[in-house]
């Protein structure tokens, strides 16, 4: 159960990516089986690669070991990760393209993505105030504000641009390429986020989030 929640939790988030749950043993009981977790590899992989993630220790180790006898064992990460926030962003990241170093990097950093206190990192602040930004005001017209799906939203709008993008509600900032960040921003529905962009695409990853922001996040 824990594992098919989380899967279809991911599974939302990042639609066209395969998020495959793989809990308990062939009669029903608590544990991992290491023949379904050889199955699950190759029904996830599309050919990009797969990340793996686990729960517990004896999980880990039946994940190494499907690892270690797959015909090509570089095809998949297993990796060290908070379960849920690790799932989500692997999938969001998958889901915008990413390559397999950096979905697994993504799950791997996803313990670290909660928003900071603008006022509190002024040398992050400084960061994306060069190189002329662009930013706008936009209002949240949707019903959640910036939670999952939305959140997930903003990230895959951006994700393939070559932009860097941060979102401020009030004192805090959060990275548009996290889900995680995003979400823990608090903002809701009816309320007013300051997006600010660099780089090459940054005003056209603006006019995608205007867009998004007005078709309601396609609530």
């Amino acid at each position: 159960m824990l594992a098919s929640g989380i899967a279809e939790l991911a599974a939302q988030m990042a639609p066209h990516v395969a998020v495959l749950p793989v809990g308990g043993t062939p009669d029903g009981g608590l544990g991992t089986d290491y023949e379904s977790v050889c199955g699950a590899l190759v029904g996830a992989d599309s050919g990009a690669g797969v990340v793996v993630l686990y729960d517990l220790g004896s999980a880990k180790m039946t994940a190494e070991m499907a690892v270690e006898s797959a015909d090509d064992a570089a095809r998949y990460a297993v990796v060290d990760a908070p379960l849920v926030e690790g799932a989500v962003a692997a999938a969001v990241a998958a889901q915008g393209g990413a390559r397999l170093r950096d979905v697994a990097a993504a799950a791997e950093g996803a313990s670290g993505e909660a928003p900071v206190r603008a006022s509190a990192a002024p040398a992050r602040r400084s960061l994306h105030l060069v190189t002329d930004p662009v930013s706008v005001e936009i209002e949240l017209n949707n019903d959640v504000g910036l939670h999952a799906r939305p959140a997930a939203l903003l990230a895959r709008t951006v994700a393939e641009l070559d932009a860097d993008v941060v979102v401020r509600y009030g004192e805090s900032e959060a990275s548009a390429a996290s889900v995680l960040a995003l979400m823990g921003l608090g903002a809701p529905g009816g309320g007013s986020v300051e997006v600010i962009a660099t780089g090459k695409d940054a005003r056209e990853a603006v006019r995608r989030i205007e867009e998004l922001a007005e078709r309601g996040f396609d609530d």
